[in-house]
């Protein structure tokens, strides 16, 4: 199943479900059923398997609308943590110059860098640096912490879309990679939450690619990564406990466009799209911070 979180043309944030990515129709949980939050935490919080959903998906009587006539909103908009990967794809670290790394880099992102699909990534008043980077989300269903290999994705929930949206010149004012990560509206997330049963294990062997205008700008897979979720699972929950409704944000590959020779940064009216083999496109405009 496939969900996503929306806001319908009465302006009411709800959340709605497909069975399927190539579908025009959706049913709207909230409208079917009175007992489902309106926000896909509290969802997840509530009914981390699902149960709610799965009767909703069967439930004849249920409430439909039109993908059409909705706007996305950003998947989970308060996550509690949104923990982000830096060089876990071996031929990113290499065009970046960097070596082939032991652990990998973990920074953090706050809430307001998100947003949704279909609505712009902004380029900030003070930088003309704005990179694209496609890489793989994934949401916890359940506490987890001292995980191992073997327990660790029965903490996966689902698995979604991320464009992690680094002004590249504030990245590198500090030794940290913070700043030029939490611009607002610069991390695009979305647009569903696709539920593990649908992937193979791990989201392992998915082909990612990222297009700029339509040209493809990387093309990878998932099998590349250095750390694996379930491997990421396990570091992160060495050192804090991760929570219902946390993200994690996996890394990217190579051909990012600072790397390339002129680099190549997004500008206002450019659309940028990332997709992910059995996840969907996650697509956005850019646009100029007010």
């Amino acid at each position: 199943m496939r969900l996503f979180s929306y806001q319908d043309k009465k302006g009411r944030h709800t959340v709605g479900v497909i069975n399927n990515q190539n579908v025009s129709s959706f049913i709207d949980l909230c409208a079917t059923d009175s007992r489902i939050p309106n926000r896909l935490l509290e969802l997840i919080e509530a009914d981390p398997h699902f149960l709610m959903v799965k009767d909703a998906l069967a439930n004849p009587q249920a409430v439909r609308g039109e993908l059409s006539e909705i706007t996305f909103t950003t998947l989970i908009d308060r996550p509690g943590k949104i923990i982000c990967m830096g060089l876990n794809y071996a031929d990113h670290a290499k065009e970046g110059g960097h070596a082939r790394p032991e652990y990998p880099s973990f920074f953090m992102r706050g809430p307001s860098s998100l947003t949704a699909h279909q609505a712009p990534i902004i380029r900030p008043r003070v930088s003309t640096k704005l990179d694209y980077e496609a890489e793989l989300a994934f949401v916890i269903g359940k506490q987890a912490r001292h995980c191992t290999l073997e327990n660790a994705l029965e903490h996966v929930v689902g698995y979604s879309i991320f464009n992690d949206g680094s002004v590249r010149d504030y990245q590198r004012k500090s030794t940290q990679w913070t700043i030029g990560k939490n611009f607002d509206q610069t991390g695009a997330f979305g647009p569903w939450l696709v539920s593990t049963d649908e992937l193979p294990l791990g989201a392992s062997g998915l082909q990612i690619q990222s297009r700029l205008n339509g040209q493809v700008m990387q093309n990878a897979n998932t099998k590349d990564f250095l750390w694996g979720v379930a491997e990421t699972i396990v570091l992160i929950t060495e050192c804090m406990s991760l929570e219902p409704g946390d993200v994690v944000i996996t890394g990217t590959p190579a051909g990012v466009g600072y790397a390339r020779t002129p680099p190549v940064f997004m500008k206002p009216g450019d659309i940028c799209e990332v997709e992910i083999e059995g996840i969907g496109i996650l697509r956005n405009t850019i646009a100029d911070e007010s």
